[in-house]
């Protein structure tokens, strides 16, 4: 049975930048295990599956896996997803579409050539900090430790400590949480104007650092909104790939804009 399977860089402008993801569009869902199969041999931070709803009409069921897990809510893998939707498929009609997963229901919205994802916020709170995190760290103090309902978010007291980290992923894997998120304000001199930074770290999932998470900015946005008196944000995640978000608070929501480039088309046989 050949499945059409897409590769494409999420939340850049250029291929080879962002975060690569594989996403496969389906009329029915695969056995679990074998979607965790197909997943660790892409070997990608994340590979999406979808099939439409019984209802269809820009509606579709998601879900995502790392080469190890499923996880609840992956960003960069649903603007892949919506991409392939809107532009390769081209299965709907109109500029806003909705997939139903495991955080509820994400709705995605077309602008020219930007991707909206709107997805639940994230509420913090301060976390004693895990006896492993400042050795896995590097001994870097941080300003804050707080804990999202995934995440634990680390806050620094300027960009280029974030640039520096160097972490000890054996060590960072026992902190008991999906993954670790670590901020600072962002620097002009080294990002552009961007309001913040960040970097993911997540070998707990199987992927010692994530070249540009979505997710994690419905934990980062909520803060940064709070921390710099405004709603509208803008943002970089500083991996070595690297990506550029444009950000909105809006309640219990956040807006999560990012641009995708497609790197290749392909099927596969099961």
């Amino acid at each position: 049975m050949p499945i059409r399977l897409y590769q494409l860089d999420a939340f850049t402008d250029q291929l080879f930048g962002g975060n690569p993801a594989a996403v496969c569009p389906l009329t029915e869902w695969l056995p679990d295990e074998t979607m965790q199969c197909i997943a660790a041999e892409n070997n990608l931070a994340e590979t999406a599956f979808y099939v439409p709803t019984d209802g269809g009409n820009g509606a579709y069921h998601i879900r995502w896996f790392t080469p190890t897990v499923e996880v609840d809510l992956c960003g960069h893998a649903t603007l892949a997803s919506a991409y392939v939707v809107f532009f390769l498929e081209k299965t709907v009609e109109g500029d806003d579409i909705a997939f139903d997963s495991r955080s509820g229901i994400l709705r995605v919205r077309r602008e020219g050539d930007w991707l909206i994802l709107d997805f639940p916020a994230d509420t913090t709170h301060i976390a004693i900090q895990p006896p492993a995190l400042e050795a896995s760290l590097g001994g870097i103090k941080p300003l804050e430790v707080l804990k999202g309902k995934t995440d634990y978010l680390i806050v620094f007291e300027n960009e280029q400590q974030i640039l520096d980290l160097e972490p000890d992923f054996r060590e960072l894997a026992t902190i008991p949480a999906r993954g670790v998120i670590v901020t600072a304000p962002g620097n002009p001199t080294e990002s552009g104007p961007v309001d913040f930074v960040s970097r993911f770290f997540g070998p707990q999932s199987g992927i010692d650092e994530d070249p540009v998470t979505g997710s994690a900015h419905t934990t980062l946005i909520p803060y940064w909104a709070e921390k710099l008196g405004k709603t509208e944000l803008t943002a970089r995640q500083v991996s070595k790939r690297g990506g550029f978000l444009q950000c909105k608070l809006l309640g219990d929501r956040v807006e999560i804009g990012g641009q995708v480039k497609l790197y290749l088309t392909g099927e596969f046989e099961l």
